[in-house]
């Protein structure tokens, strides 16, 4: 019966000691729809437009918000919350326009980024944040395109470049 015990204790830790072993190395598993579902890794490339990065919220309001619905799972950011995964749609110098509520970038309408009034379980959403105009400098716009629900730049606005973390897919399905 001990050894029954052993083994059962011991996947867990297995597990346990290798996903912070993977995180340390710079790899995060997405399991949301806000980008491909899969696994990724932290790049030292320079963030350019069409690129995924991840990024933890900064603004009370959103991170409380996120924690109380269950948005993100505990994880390292402010407010003991996992970051966002999203894709990068605009950088410094590029024109936001918000035509009948889909977000515009230099001229092309980005599918599915109309902001929702209620989430999947119908409570309110908040206020966009997301305005018209220049992104600028030290800004970049993040949107999950492939969900029409995703929580990103158009409720919490842009996002400082400093707290990008760009990364590359390493396997996805």
């Amino acid at each position: 019966m001990s050894r029954d015990w052993f083994g059962f204790m011991t996947i867990p830790l297995v597990v346990t000691i290798s996903l912070v072993a993977a995180v340390s190395a710079g790899y995060r598993l997405n399991t949301t729809p806000s980008l491909p579902l899969g696994l990724y890794r932290e790049t030292k490339e320079p963030v350019r437009r069409g690129m995924f990065a991840t990024f933890c919220l900064e603004d009370t309001a959103f991170i409380r918000l996120a924690k109380e619905r269950g948005y993100l799972g505990e994880g390292p950011c402010p407010g003991g919350i996992k970051p966002l995964g999203k894709e990068i749609f605009g950088l410094p110098s590029d024109e936001i326009c918000l035509n009948d509520g889909l977000i515009t970038v230099n001229g092309k309408t980005i599918a599915l980024t109309k902001a929702k009034a209620t989430d999947s379980h119908g409570r309110a959403m908040p206020i966009p944040q997301l305005k018209s105009g220049v992104i600028p400098k030290g800004y970049a716009l993040l949107l999950s395109p492939r969900h029409a629900g995703g929580f990103d730049s158009r409720y919490f606005g842009l996002v400082r470049l400093s707290s990008l973390h760009p990364v590359r897919p390493v396997c996805t399905w």
